[in-house]
């Protein structure tokens, strides 16, 4: 049976596919502290993901002085994906 995928169903699923990744790597770079953001490469990752941090960051303190925000949005972006593009999502029963 093959696929029937629609272009924005699929720009949007690769949007919040890759806005997952890079949070899940700043998780991964939060572990090493001495890792300058500014710099190439990892200012890939930093440029997207930060204007989601800031906000979050003056909301949700850090824990234990580990920052727990990309852990959130990985959450959230992981949970909008479900619910637009999933088995039972919003886009999905449109079709």
């Amino acid at each position: 049976m093959p696929l029937n995928i629609e272009l924005p169903d699929l720009i949007i699923g690769l949007i919040l596919g890759l806005m997952t990744l890079f949070f899940i790597v700043r998780i991964v770079l939060t572990w090493y502290p001495q890792i300058d953001l500014k710099q190439f490469p990892w200012i890939l990752v930093a440029i997207p993901t930060e204007p989601f941090l800031i906000p979050l960051r003056k909301i949700v303190p850090p824990i234990g002085g580990v920052d727990i925000t990309p852990i959130i949005w990985v959450g959230l972006f992981s949970l909008i994906r479900e619910m637009l593009l999933g088995q039972q999502g919003l886009l999905t029963m449109m079709h």
